[in-house]
């Protein structure tokens, strides 16, 4: 990231904090359930979703230093459709807020964290594309703890927007790597430049 801020460009920051989240909600007792990758959300767990993310937001913002500058996507009016059968989750309305757009033109850099008008918790990669596509980004690079997109057991050079789609609905795939190529074919098709570490994911 320090790269791309001394090269001149623009960086905006969205962060989950899952994690943080699953082992807080046991230690408080409640069920973490995972329903396509995406977290069932009660009002209960709202509480302790919002409180890791503050907690991630403070962290990275340490770690970014002076210029970054910390919003909550229901403070700066990230809005979202409510997602049936999972509770407080919406899946996010492309959008460009006034907040992260006044930041950016400032040189500075938005730190998000994923939680939408409602409040509703929505997935960190859905809220990363759909502010991709709204600000009209050049590029989306989804942090991973894998390489890229194992195929066969080889991580893929480039993978089509329909291609990744049959093999999600085929099931070649399970846990937090399918909404985050979910995300990354809408952002691809959204006119985005996505990657999944060294994956390349075109429309």
């Amino acid at each position: 990231m320090r790269t791309l801020l001394a090269g001149g460009f623009d960086v905006c920051v969205v962060h989950g904090a899952g994690p943080q989240i699953s082992a807080e909600m046991e230690r408080r007792g409640l069920e973490v359930v995972f329903v396509g990758g995406r977290r069932f959300t009660t009002s209960a767990a709202l509480e302790v979703v919002r409180e890791a993310f503050a907690d991630v937001n403070a962290e990275l913002c340490a770690a970014i230093g002076p210029g970054a500058v910390p919003l909550f996507g229901d403070e700066i009016d990230l809005y979202a459709h409510r997602v049936p059968g999972l509770g407080l989750v919406g899946e996010p309305i492309p959008s460009a807020p006034p907040a992260i757009v006044a930041a950016l033109a400032e040189g500075l850099v938005p730190v998000v964290a994923p939680l939408a008008v409602g409040p509703l918790n929505v997935n960190a990669d859905d809220a990363a594309a759909a502010l991709a596509v709204g600000l009209g980004a050049e590029r989306i690079l989804f942090v991973s703890d894998v390489p890229g997109v194992l195929l066969g057991g080889t991580t893929a050079d480039v993978l089509g927007a329909d291609e990744a789609e049959e093999l999600i609905g085929a099931g070649r795939f399970e846990g937090g790597i399918v909404p985050k190529l979910e995300a990354a074919v809408r952002a691809a098709r959204g006119g985005v430049r996505a990657e999944i570490g060294l994956t390349a994911v075109l429309p």
